[in-house]
């Protein structure tokens, strides 16, 4: 099991001196050591009431985030009031998923106070990264999605681009994992059980959400057709604030999360009929649609669920963006103007209906303004290749949920079908598959569809993704309007994830070319100049040794398994997904297994192999997956042939935190995904960002990744994306890599046989029976690629100086792979907004101005 104190990365990073310093030194907004000091212990005392004699190290943390939350509550409010003044065109990004990670650190670093609170707290007795591990991770997302929304809240912030980002305030945020048994256990994330100090509730903002119910036709007083809805139920929507703090600048953007609640919190009428338990039914009912990321979809309450939860968070902002825009502006008819609203995946698309329910029903737009100004609002961002994650919701539901939304999408459809037909007549297998509707035994609403169709831009998020998102899953879309479509290839910030994650490296790049890389990654390139210096190289290599020793120290405390960190450190930390086939990893090594049954003598380079990641509560396969790779671990790690010669470390309940240590720490990365699957991936860009190497398939941003650094700096296996679709549709057998190959046929029998079960020789036969019958992922085909590919790495790395090169080479060429790269292509090709200066006038007490 682990705990939070398991998962922080505790040296201290590289700090920048603050764009502009406050000039009055108040223990509110103040900057020197002194003034942090006493700031840090008037929180202590008069906001946590308690002093050093009973305080806990909790409050101390409380005390240090309250005083930095100070700072950043002055750039923020100057933020807002500059925004409001000026009228600029303003980003609201929609994502049901913000993995934000701890706060503490990232705002010390992003405000220039990492060196002078970690004297001030010193100075105070105490160690700065004690109390950063005090810190509750807020996991208010599932992986690449949530971090990804992260890190385009950072880089916006950064690049001052005027934003505020919308989700819902999850009680639970993604289950805890534990390892028993080697299998994973799902605990409640209680993140908020201590409070959350960098937040701030807004309850004077609280909005209206209404479910079920029926509609009403009427006539106004100008004798339009109009529709009121009159709802089964109300649910409030409150919103907590977080300041996000730009990287050496005075800007703080938003993220604004809604927690659910009652409309009325006590039935006293019910109570006092003596149904004590039905007088807070209303309460519970409402506060489930905030209570827990992703809810189990499996069941018709659970599908139910996220549904509600899409919609409300996707209503609470609409409302909220309307009011923003009527503070500054007379009306809504520039709305398109001054606001561009990003939907991050299919989860908000009911956004569309929404506005167009807002605009007409509640501030009596005609149709075709409304839908001009609800089309050009909006862009859509999709995310995935697969089709089990472009959500479909049964009419049915949505007939009972959501009935004007349901009525606002067949208008659209009808006129959106009208357009395809006058286009396209007399194709009517095109209208089928076009269509809002999916047609069939039980009728479904495609949330993707809808998107399309209200948006004026369409992006994918890698160059190979975007393409077959236009050839396969969007074509005929694509085909309708190819001017809608665009590629915006992810990124990460590099203040996390390199800055923060790895201040040892940081500091090196730093001495060498000065700190300007942090904001415009793309000067990395002036490393290639030190690739061939051999003190550089030294150093370089170093630090990696440093990052792997103390990741090999964390794998002894937590895991009680003793690895080499001068062995090739093989990573593969993602959530735990067939397509993402970890399982083709887990092949690989019961093949090396193998090799040293059959010959204990056999030289072999010494490896350790490092798997995290999640898997879906009612993911069968994956979490058994899991058990899998823990079961291999346990039997490859005792055995006295292999010799240390290899090593399998599953690490429990991957984080933002953790991941801050785990990435810095590899040789090897793994991206081994089946081409054609992957959207993109942001692991992939974080691992070579800190010198790793990536072996991996032409898959996502692999692709990209392989450009930029050079083919000579990766390590290439699999079939193509085209390849892969070829086979299929020819018929493929997996049994016939089975038959002809030794080595695989070996290591699916090991399997097969129980030899890692032996308490339940069939456990593992869902896993054998997946790849033999049907092989979905095709890693069977794969297979002998990618074990001559790993010899390839094998070889590489008993270089060390050549491998030390190559290392160098990733960490230069990433330039193209930070978030903020790509959030300056969103702003020029799609939202078509500015940065905003924010100048920071000193702080001045009410009554002073």
């Amino acid at each position: 099991m682990q705990t939070e104190e398991q998962t922080e990365e505790v040296n201290t990073p590289i700090t920048p001196t603050p764009a502009i310093e406050i000039q009055v030194e108040d223990d509110r907004t103040g900057m020197t050591v002194d003034t942090l000091k006493r700031a840090f212990a008037d929180n202590l005392y008069y906001l946590l009431g308690k002093d050093e004699s009973w305080a806990t190290p909790h409050d101390y943390y409380t005390a240090l985030a309250y005083t930095v939350r100070d700072r950043l509550l002055h750039r923020w409010i100057n933020t807002v009031r500059t925004y409001m003044k000026t009228e600029t065109k303003a980003v609201f990004y929609l994502s049901a998923e913000f993995l934000m990670g701890r706060q503490l650190a990232n705002n010390l670093l992003n405000l220039g106070l990492y060196e002078r609170a970690t004297e001030a707290i010193k100075e105070s007795g105490l160690d700065i990264n004690d109390l950063r591990l005090m810190e509750a991770e807020p996991g208010l997302g599932n992986g690449g999605l949530g971090r990804l929304a992260a890190c385009f809240l950072d880089s916006l912030a950064t690049l001052e681009i005027p934003a505020v980002g919308y989700g819902i305030r999850y009680e639970f945020g993604i289950f805890d994992q534990w390892i028993k048994d080697g299998a994973q256990v799902e605990h409640p994330d209680k993140w908020l059980r201590f409070g959350n100090p960098w937040e701030i509730r807004r309850p004077e903002l609280t909005v209206e959400v209404k479910f079920g119910g029926h509609t009403e036709a009427y006539s106004d007083d100008k004798g339009n057709y109009r529709v009121r809805w009159i709802a089964e139920r109300k649910v409030l929507g409150t919103p907590y604030d977080t300041p996000v703090a730009g990287y050496n600048n005075n800007t703080a953007n938003t993220l604004r999360l809604w927690s659910a609640s009652a409309s009325e919190d006590f039935n006293f009428q019910v109570f006092d009929s003596g149904n004590y338990v039905g007088s807070v039914t209303d309460k519970i009912f409402s506060e489930n649609i905030s209570k827990v990321l992703y809810p189990n979809d499996n069941t018709s309450q659970g599908k139910q669920l996220r549904l509600e939860q899409q919609y409300f968070f996707v209503s609470c902002s609409l409302q909220d963006i309307i009011t923003i825009h009527r503070r500054i502006h007379p009306n809504l008819d520039n709305f398109h103007e001054k606001a561009a609203i990003q939907l991050n995946d299919t989860h908000p698309s009911i956004a569309v209906a929404e506005l167009m329910r807002l605009l007409i029903d509640e501030h009596d737009f005609e149709w075709d303004k409304a839908w001009h100004i609800t089309k050009n609002t909006f862009g859509y961002t999709n995310h995935t290749l697969l089709p089990e994650a472009l959500e479909r919701w049964p009419v049915s539901l949505f007939e009972r949920l959501l009935p004007r939304h349901l009525e606002i999408i067949y208008e659209i459809n009808r006129r959106f079908l009208n357009e395809v037909r006058a286009k396209y007549p007399r194709d009517d297998a095109r209208l089928r598959r076009m269509s809002l509707i999916e047609e069939g035994a039980e009728k479904y609403v495609r949330m993707a569809h809808l998107a399309c169709v209200g948006s004026h831009s369409i992006n994918g998020v890698a160059a190979l993704h975007t393409d077959l998102m236009q050839q396969k899953v969007l074509k005929d879309f694509y085909q309708l309007w190819p001017e809608k479509f665009n590629n915006k290839t992810n990124g990460v910030t590099p203040r996390r994830w390199v800055l923060l994650s790895n201040p040892k490296l940081s500091e090196l790049i730093a001495e060498k070319i000065g700190n300007n890389w942090v904001t415009h990654l793309e000067e990395l390139r002036q490393l290639e100049g030190f690739v061939d210096d051999p003190e550089f190289g030294d150093r370089f290599s170093a630090i990696k040794y440093q990052n792997k020793k103390e990741l090999a120290d964390y794998i002894s405390l937590y895991n009680n398994i003793e690895v080499n960190p001068h062995s090739l450190f093989d990573i593969q930390v993602k959530r735990i997904h067939e397509y993402k086939r970890q399982l083709l990893n887990v092949l690989y090594i019961i093949t090396l297994y193998n090799c040293i049954k059959r010959n204990p003598q056999v030289e072999i380079l010494p490896r350790t192999f490092i798997f995290a990641g999640k898997a879906a509560p009612g993911y069968y396969i994956a979490k058994l997956i899991i058990k899998l790779i823990n079961s291999v671990a346990k039997v490859v790690n005792k055995d006295p042939d292999v010799r240390d010669r290899i090593k399998v470390v599953f690490l429990a309940n991957f984080s933002v935190s953790l991941g801050q240590r785990v990435y810095p720490s590899a040789d090897l990365s793994e991206q081994i995904s089946t081409a054609g699957k992957e959207a993109s991936g942001t692991g992939n860009m974080k691992f070579a960002m800190n010198g790793a190497l990536t072996i991996g398939t032409l898959d996502g941003a692999n692709i990209e990744i392989r450009e930029e650094v050079g083919a000579e700096n990766f390590f290439l296996f699999g079939l193509t994306a085209e390849q892969v679709f070829a086979m299929k549709s020819k018929g493929y057998n997996p049994w016939n890599y089975y038959n002809s190959n030794s080595e695989l046929r070996e290591t699916i029998d090991r399997i097969a046989s129980g030899y890692f079960s032996p308490e339940n020789p069939k456990l593992f036969a869902p896993i054998v029976e997946s790849l033999l019958i049907g092989d979905e992922y095709m890693l069977m085909a794969d297979y002998q690629s990618y074990i001559e590919c790993q010899e390839k790495v094998s070889q590489a790395y008993r270089d060390r100086a050549n491998w030390t090169r190559m290392s160098i080479f990733n960490v230069a060429r990433m330039g193209k792979f930070s978030s903020d790269r790509t959030i300056r292509d969103y702003c020029q090709d799609i939202w078509h907004t500015k940065p905003v200066r924010i100048n920071l006038p000193a702080y001045k007490p009410l009554g002073t101005r």
